[in-house]
């Protein structure tokens, strides 16, 4: 039998006369222009919904006050060395980036790089290993010790913080166990890994082609996004929005290709890196698995009840943060063509959390995206390239990258304060 909801009666005629037409916030906002953008800029602002905005004012300042101190801040080689020693660290936390966003930490990814690299050295050197199957051996190692991880913290209860400590100290007694007497083994700089930090895209027209690339890229997912929502009947983005989004993207490629063309040309570590963003930014806002993963970090309870598979889902997330942690390592290695006892020690694991929590993602959990370990690396890698070239020693360095992730933390804990009393959060 059918029903024709045109002849349903009204309960309340004379309610339903005063009643007004509920419409979307969003699109009040695009309808109304640059204003309107304004005004929902500012209410944001009252509401503690920050994004990125303290991180990019952060960027800003660290540029105009190095370059101020030292001309060669800005100039092609400092930021394309920039480019290259920010890959390692921000490898490792996009994997944290993926425990933060569960409301838990990983202290063992340090320790776990360490071993990436020594069972890359020892297999491949050590044992004449094919290199290309040494690296697929460091990477799966690095997976599997962080779904050990998980497995302790999600199947036996044990708290993450205290599962992971203990896999900081056990995996750095193995890294030392793998390394040996001698405590360091060179790697060939010519090697896979070796060519990892070292290797650039000489040609002009690789940096101006990816530049390209991802603008084009850009605009096209924007643009077919937006068609799709209208289509569906939901908010979506003016094109006018699009193409101003588009160009402020193109301004900043560009002008990054042209620096890195100025130099030895586009680093291949960047290159990876960035696919490492765009592929995990997809996986974390575009598929079930990823809104999975915000939900968890909202509430665990309120996940259960819908049917996710919370202890799955911690695991496989444990286990990323391992694998990307191996990839750091491999990075790290390359840096110094070796591996040694100091490989995933001294401030590595702070760098790697600050770098994440600097870049915007919540220590809350629900919070984040995988691109905020771009900006976060960038900014503790600028610091410390800035206070190198002005020679201040590294105890400085130490307190000044401490004071930033403070201040950061900070803001986080009074921007959560903030939606809380808007009702945002």
């Amino acid at each position: 039998m059918t029903t024709d909801k045109t002849s349903t009666p009204v309960v309340n005629p004379e309610a339903a006369k005063g009643a007004e037409t509920v419409v979307d916030p969003r699109l009040l906002v695009r309808e109304q222009g640059l204003g309107g953008y304004l005004a929902e800029f500012k209410r944001k602002m009252r509401g503690g919904d920050l994004g990125s905005i303290p991180v990019i004012i952060g960027l800003l300042i660290i540029c105009v006050v190095f370059q101020s101190l030292n001309s060669e801040f800005l100039s092609a080689k400092n930021i394309s060395d920039i480019a290259v020693a920010m890959v390692a660290t921000g490898m490792m936390a996009v994997g944290v980036i993926f425990v933060l966003l569960l409301g838990e930490i990983d202290l063992s990814v340090g320790s776990v790089s360490g071993v990436s690299g020594a069972v890359v050295a020892v297999l491949s050197v050590s044992h004449g290993m094919n290199e290309w199957l040494a690296i697929l051996v460091a990477i799966v190692s690095g997976a599997v010790i962080g779904a050990v991880h998980g497995f302790f913290f999600a199947r036996i209860g044990a708290p993450a913080f205290a599962v992971t400590l203990a896999g900081l100290l056990f995996w750095l007694g193995f890294m030392l166990q793998l390394l040996g007497d001698t405590g360091t083994i060179n790697l060939d700089s010519d090697g896979v890994v070796g060519n990892l930090t070292t290797y650039y895209f000489t040609d002009v027209a690789a940096a101006y082609g990816l530049a390209a690339f991802a603008v084009i890229a850009f605009f096209l997912s924007a643009f077919l996004d937006s068609r799709r929502r209208e289509a569906a009947g939901i908010p979506a983005r003016p094109l006018t929005d699009i193409v101003v989004r588009t160009v402020v993207l193109a301004v900043f490629a560009f002008a990054a290709a042209f620096m890195f063309n100025q130099h030895r040309g586009l680093p291949l570590a960047l290159v990876l890196f960035l696919v490492v963003l765009v592929g995990t930014d997809f996986l974390l806002r575009r598929t079930a698995y990823g809104r999975k993963i915000f939900a968890l970090g909202g509430s665990v309870e309120a996940s259960r009840r819908a049917g996710i598979n919370v202890t799955a889902i911690r695991v496989s997330v444990f286990a990323i943060a391992g694998t990307f942690a191996a990839i750091g390592g491999l990075f790290w290695a390359s840096k110094i063509a070796a591996v040694n006892q100091g490989s995933g020690t001294g401030d590595l694991l702070m760098n790697v959390i600050a770098a994440a929590v600097i870049g915007g993602t919540s220590l809350f959990g629900g919070r984040g995206r995988t691109w905020n370990a771009l900006l976060g690396v960038m900014v503790i890698v600028s610091i410390q390239y800035g206070l190198a070239l002005e020679g201040i020693a590294t105890p400085i360095q130490y307190m000044v990258t401490g004071a930033v992730l403070l201040a950061t933390v900070v803001i986080d804990s009074v921007s959560r304060k903030t939606q809380k009393t808007a009702g945002r959060a």
